[in-house]
């Protein structure tokens, strides 16, 4: 959608006036290896997409924000004295948990506003909408109020927002990509530190293709929150054999062989291992891109995947067929899962040739197999979150 096409859907919502409507968008991101490494004290490699959420606002005559969306029926209007007084369990929780933020940091709502959010990011595929949702309302208040604050802070503050008003435990990784993507670059990121750099992400003729399984994702909370607490327990029986071990990922794999017989369970070892290999496959993911070596970097993706299906077991059934399927088709040089897991969205790299037959015929054979109707987005990597301008 142009500004213009924009600006009328806001006015259909709250009618019109001569105050100014603004507009911000902020990216979905899509990690393209480096997977439950953020938790363990290591590297990933996410990179902005070209679509997530835009958020319209015009400032009101009085002193409410009134929050609407596209994509959700539910609707709030609050008091700028009552932000954060109490949770909804809706989306608005969201950005509300932004705003309770941006107040600590003395960015406090100084007036009323209409609050339009459009999302293209399907919700529960695993492309980060909430820190897209999150880091666009960050960015857009820290503008209108004026203050200086960078995309690192409102990265922090956003994922803050999430653990500690909405109450789901995020690392730091989606916000980090929404906040500070570039196009045509990924972003080799530090979890631990926030040390990040910008890797350019040329890939020719070939093509970024996310896949979404449309595989409701009910275990990923008991289990994210199982594998968290198996990595905690391998650390803290490493540790004693290793003077300042912080993290798993601090681990080579060649210190690791040394080491895993330290580890009492085979479970252990097989969910340490996956994370010290995955750590050093960004790393080498990196190594490739910087000299344009695409088949090493799909390989990279291809063992990703079969560490978290054999070691991490976090990929489970549709995932598992979507990246089978995928490697059958010529031109594909590499496909894993991306994500939290257990359902969600798979990213391949394919050959701009084959993108089509990719699409049909995946699609057709994962719902011969799974029953399941699978949607499929051919990506550009883009932006971080930025104002949208008049000739948008």
């Amino acid at each position: 959608m142009n500004m213009q096409e924009l600006k009328q859907k806001f006015n259909s919502e709250f009618g019109v006036n001569d105050k100014e409507i603004l507009a911000y968008q902020a990216p979905g991101r899509v990690n393209l290896i480096g997977e439950h490494i953020d938790y363990n004290g290591g590297y990933v490699l996410p990179a902005a997409l070209e679509f997530g959420t835009t958020l319209l606002l015009r400032e009101r005559g009085d002193d409410k924000l009134v929050f609407r969306s596209a994509n959700f029926p539910y609707t709030a209007e609050i008091a700028l004295g009552e932000i954060g007084a109490s949770k909804t369990g809706e989306w608005v929780d969201y950005p509300i948990g932004v705003l309770v933020q941006l107040a600590k940091l003395d960015c406090r709502v100084s007036k009323g506003y209409d609050l339009y959010f459009i999302g293209e990011i399907p919700n529960g595929a695993g492309l980060s909408s909430s820190a897209s949702i999150e880091v666009v309302t960050a960015y857009a208040f820290v503008s209108v109020e004026g203050k200086d604050i960078d995309t690192v802070e409102m990265a922090k503050l956003s994922q803050r927002a999430e653990n500690q008003y909405v109450g789901v435990n995020s690392g730091i990784m989606d916000q980090f990509a929404v906040a500070n993507g570039a196009k045509d670059h990924a972003i080799l990121l530090m979890c631990d530190t926030l040390e990040f750099k910008k890797v350019p992400f040329v890939i020719g003729s070939s093509k970024l293709v996310i896949g979404n399984t449309n595989k409701r994702r009910g275990l990923v909370d008991s289990k994210y929150n199982e594998r968290r607490s198996e990595c905690d327990e391998a650390l803290r029986q490493l540790q004693p054999h290793v003077p300042g071990l912080e993290y798993l990922a601090q681990l080579t794999p060649e210190q690791f062989a040394d080491l895993e017989d330290k580890l009492n369970s085979d479970v252990l070892r097989r969910r340490a291992k996956h994370v010290v290999e995955e750590n050093a496959r960004v790393l080498a993911s990196v190594e490739a891109l910087q000299n344009n070596k695409l088949a090493e970097f799909g390989q990279l993706m291809n063992k990703s995947h079969d560490s978290l299906r054999d070691l991490y077991e976090v990929t489970g059934t549709e995932l598992d067929t979507m990246v089978e399927e995928a490697r059958k088709i010529e031109g594909t040089l590499g496909s894993r899962m991306t994500g939290a897991g257990f359902g969600g969205c798979t990213v391949s790299l394919v050959h701009e040739d084959t993108v089509a037959s990719f699409v049909h015929n995946v699609g057709e054979a994962y719902k011969q197999r799974t029953g399941l109707e699978a949607e499929f987005y051919v990506c550009e990597v883009g932006d971080g979150v930025h104002q949208l301008k008049e000739e948008a």
